[in-house]
């Protein structure tokens, strides 16, 4: 080790050369056995050691570093006496701040601080200051001690002042007070605050509030504060309401009209607006026509376009891949599998054969009936699968997969839930009708399919009877949109490409990820087709911008810096709408100034807009996203709960709040009802198909008997989908004039509110509630990751329905495929539901599928009940004899089922839901099934008991 004076060189294997300046502590030394041992240390290194040297040597070399460095921080504190000064006044100023100390205004006096006393502050000989500056360096090292603390104690005094100063203003500023919860939230101001606003707990008075209080309090100034709103009828809202109250003028914006301006600014003018972006049918017209230009240009495009439609469109599942019949069929009547001619099969290799036929101009039927009439005992008329019209030979394809043995032979295996060896006897009995009627067969197999060569197999087999004639892909996508099949493809490339546009993805990305999801050659047929429809969309634009690309070149610009923003102050309404790209415009603003914040109102209980593009995860991680940093911590935010519903009774706010958080990854929030209901306020009514109008009538009729004297009631009827409205609405309202009756869709409710609201068509299925038809997953590669939770999202549109209601909500449920969210109301009696168990004897599992049995009444006022897979499974029963509408249901007595009528019957020994009734035959009266000829179950009739 040498000093000059000034500079300390350290010569060793790690070497190093520093000031006194950057000294952490001064020397040490240590005497031991071996020698003295010199300690020294810079900032921000390692310590050395000099082991082994003279004991006398290693003091003086101590000494004379020592009273150097010490005079050099006492030269430098001399120095910093005026920084010393401010920054304690600073620190002390906090327990009286005019502003909120907000970490992005506290992190920097807390890094100056910091920085000083690791400088100089800690390296001051104690015993060499005066009293006053030792209290200077006490009181600075223990903010940097205990900054977290001194801050919050901060933030507490100022806002206890401001709900002091600000109380008139909270108090006049609506109609009613602002409630403690709203007044916390608008005083609150942290780098990034969120207020959860439940279901009517007044959001839209906390965001203009707030915007006035930053206004009239001198915090910002209008140019510096942004309100950002979804919808401009919102925005509209929300200006008026700001100006009204504070006098101050405000205008609210919506995301693209902000985008807008900053292109405007950064570029000089604004780029034409595409015609399509505000036109959904133009913009899916123009999809529709490129691909039909496609079909006609692009020869292998169109191979690509027109193998989506015949089968690629499908995802490679089969029904080796379920257990049960019932999970079967309902994922097939999911897939809608309609043929390129038009029939509807009942399976995707059947659908392949079809269509492969049709493209090829082989002409074919469906499931014709056999030319010979080879059935009798009742059965039904044997119909192979195809004919070939032109030849008049038949095809069958038989659903058996091969497996190889140990002898190297093949043993046929059939799906999880199919009898094999009723199956294979099937197939047999099929070749031997042939063979005895001397009728050509062809046929195919699923293991074709799975070794990857069914068509080719196909092909092969047909070419000896019939010669292939080609349709042209113009032909065939003409075919295609005649059959309405183009519209939901061309639904799904809109959206999907508004979401890749308004994401910033790329190609690459979305295959890589199609990858990781396990989407097969699905995702990978399609993005074949995207990728050009994609480069002829943007050709198209010529220009001209859509709103995708306002957001994603807005956002660019303000990344970059090209846009400067003036906006210190960014208030978002609806946050729980928020998308990727909105979201990334938000945080961009935020970063170009070192003391922005943001202020988010929104309520992920009602998210409900994943297939637009809205990212819960942005709500749920708020402080990752938007938050600051102080005193090493990341995320910092603040999250104020409104918690009180202006809106629904405890029954119902209660009831709404326990649905939705059955799902985990939702945010608790505190429920604090508008009131108390001494009646249920949560009922449910079950309906079957033909009485569902007179139900709902019923349910009006109850409504309006209940109503306050003189005073209209409204009545909001949700339904799931439009379709849903009922088709005597008008007359409804005629019926009922005390009520004030209306219809929405559950999306289109949100923000309105009504007396009493029933809920539609709570059925389970495709179309019903919780729906079933699910965004379709190739949109995973362009969304938010999908939410593990089953029901996410429809959970969510439960509650949004729900929380319409001030006073009572009516679920109108089936009897026979009752919604699951019924069930869970119903079964859970801490929910308080009431009603819907006089119709339970509907709801009957099928013997053959097990799917449901639903009732089909008659026109004679009598019940028969077939399965909800009507067209696949085909299990149909007649309702019990003496009642004519009841379904006789097995006993623990084992051998009997009896009715709600009261009727016994014993049970069939062959099938699973049928009865023995009696008959006559040629040798008298017997027992036998209710399903005969299709079970021949039978039984002898029990001689009566002699006394």
């Amino acid at each position: 080790m040498r000093y000059d004076g000034n500079e300390i060189v350290i010569q060793a294997s790690r070497a190093a050369t520093g000031t006194l300046r950057e000294l952490s502590s001064a020397p040490t030394v240590e005497s031991g056995f071996w020698g003295a041992t010199l300690r020294l240390q810079f900032d921000d290194e390692p310590i050395h050691l000099l082991k082994g040297a003279r004991f006398k040597d290693a003091v003086d070399f101590s000494d004379s570093i020592r009273s150097d460095w010490e005079a050099a921080n006492q030269a430098e504190f001399e120095i910093s006496r005026r920084a010393i000064d401010a920054l304690l006044l600073e620190i002390e100023g906090l327990a009286n701040t005019v502003a909120y100390p907000a970490a992005c205004v506290v992190a920097p006096i807390l890094e100056r601080a910091r920085g000083l006393d690791q400088r100089l502050l800690s390296k001051l000989p104690q015993e060499a200051l005066e009293d006053v500056h030792r209290d200077q360096i006490k009181k600075t090292q223990s903010f940097v001690q205990h900054a977290q603390q001194i801050r919050q104690q901060a933030i507490s005094a100022f806002e206890e002042r401001q709900l002091f100063e600000w109380s008139d203003f909270f108090e006049t500023f609506e109609s009613n007070p602002l409630t403690p919860e709203q007044r916390e939230s608008i005083v609150s101001d942290e780098d990034a605050t969120l207020v959860l606003a439940g279901a009517g707990s007044g959001k839209t008075s906390v965001i203009t509030a707030k915007a006035g209080y930053l206004l009239k309090s001198g915090a910002r100034r209008p140019e510096e504060v942004l309100l950002l709103a979804f919808a401009s009828a919102a925005a509209k809202e929300m200006s008026e309401r700001i100006e009204a109250k504070c006098g101050e003028p405000l205008e609210a914006r919506t995301f693209h009209s902000l985008a807008y301006d900053i292109i405007g600014t950064v570029e000089g003018s604004k780029p034409a607006l595409a015609a399509h972006a505000t036109d959904d049918k133009a913009y899916l017209a123009l999809i529709r026509d490129i691909l039909r230009a496609l079909v006609k240009t692009a020869s292998e495009v169109s191979k690509s376009i027109v193998g989506w439609f015949s089968h690629t469109r499908l995802d490679e599942r089969s029904e080796w891949d379920f257990k049960k019949k019932h999970s079967y069929y309902t994922y097939i009547e999911k897939l809608d599998l309609r043929t390129l001619q038009g029939e509807q099969v009942k399976s995707l290799e059947e659908l392949m054969i079809a269509n492969w036929l049709y493209e090829n101009g082989i002409a074919y039927e469906y499931e014709p009936n056999y030319e010979h009439k080879v059935s009798e005992g009742g059965f039904s008329d044997y119909c192979p699968d195809f004919r070939l019209s032109k030849s008049g030979i038949y095809l069958e394809h038989f659903g058996v997969r091969r497996t190889k043995t140990a002898d190297g032979t093949y043993r046929l295996t059939t799906a999880p839930f199919v009898d094999r060896e009723e199956y294979l006897e099937g197939m047999e009995w099929k070749r031997g009708v042939h063979a005895e009627h001397e009728t050509t067969l062809i046929e195919t197999f699923s293991y074709e399919r799975e070794d990857g060569q069914l068509l080719e197999a196909l092909a092969e087999k047909i070419a000896p009877f019939e010669t292939v004639s080609p349709r042209s892909p113009e032909t065939l996508f003409d075919k295609v949109v005649e059959l309405n099949q183009a519209d939901s493809f061309v639904q799904l490339l809109g959206t999907f490409l508004k979401h890749y546009k308004g994401g910033g993805y790329q190609l690459s990305e979305c295959a890589e990820k199609g990858r990781t999801l396990k989407l097969g050659k699905r995702a990978k047929a399609f993005l074949s087709i995207f990728e050009p429809v994609y480069l002829e969309y943007q050709n198209q634009l010529d220009g001209r911008i859509d709103f995708e690309d306002m957001i994603f070149r807005a956002t660019k610009y303000a990344e970059t810096g090209e846009y400067i923003s003036p906006f210190k102050h960014i208030l978002v309404d609806e946050f729980q709408d928020i998308s990727r790209s909105r979201g990334r415009l938000v945080k961009a603003l935020k970063a170009q100034h070192s003391d922005a914040r943001i202020f988010a109102v929104g309520d992920d209980w009602q998210s409900i807009y994943r297939f637009a593009g809205s990212d819960i995860n942005l709500m749920r991680n708020f402080g990752d996203k938007f938050g600051g940093a102080f005193d090493g911590q990341s995320g910092v935010h603040r999250t104020v709960d409104l918690g009180r519903t202006f809106r629904s009774v405890d029954q119902i706010a209660h009831a709404a709040k326990r649905f939705v958080l059955q799902n985990p990854a939702q945010l608790n929030k505190t429920v604090i009802p508008a009131g108390t209901s001494d009646v249920p306020a949560l009922k449910v009514v079950s309906t079957i198909k033909t009485d569902e109008k007179s139900k709902l009538k019923q349910v009006l009729q109850s409504l309006q008997g209940a109503a306050e004297q003189g005073k209209r009631a409204s009545v909001l009827l949700l339904g799931r989908y439009r379709h849903l409205a009922p088709s005597n609405l008008s007359q409804l309202r005629r019926e009922f004039p005390d009520l004030e009756i209306s219809f929405r869709t559950i999306h289109a409710s949100k923000g309105l509110e009504a007396d009493h609201v029933v809920i539609l068509n709570m059925f389970r299925g495709r179309t019903g509630f919780p729906s079933e038809i699910v965004d379709d997953p190739l949109l995973s590669l362009v969304s938010p990751e999908a939410e593990p939770f089953e029901n996410a999202e429809e959970r969510r549109v439960m509650y949004v329905a729900l929380t319409r209601a001030r006073k009572s909500v009516t679920l109108m449920g089936s009897a026979s495929k009752q919604s699951a969210f019924v069930s869970e109301l119903m079964d859970d009696p801490e929910y308080g539901a009431v009603g819907a168990h006089q119709k339970e004897e509907f709801n009957h599992p099928c013997g053959e599928c097990g799917g449901h049995l639903v009732p089909v009444p008659t026109k004679d006022g009598r019940t028969w009940y077939r399965c909800e897979h009507a067209s696949l499974c085909g299990n149909s029963l007649n309702a019990c004899t003496a009642c004519g509408t009841g379904l006789p249901v097995r006993k623990e007595i084992a051998g009997l089922r009896k009715c709600s009528c009261g009727a016994e019957y014993p049970s069939c020994p062959n099938c699973k839901d049928g009865w023995l009734v009696e008959r006559r035959g040629r040798y008298g009266p017997f027992l036998g099934c209710v399903s005969y000829p299709r079970c021949k179950g039978k039984a002898k009739i029990s001689a009566p008991k002699v006394d």
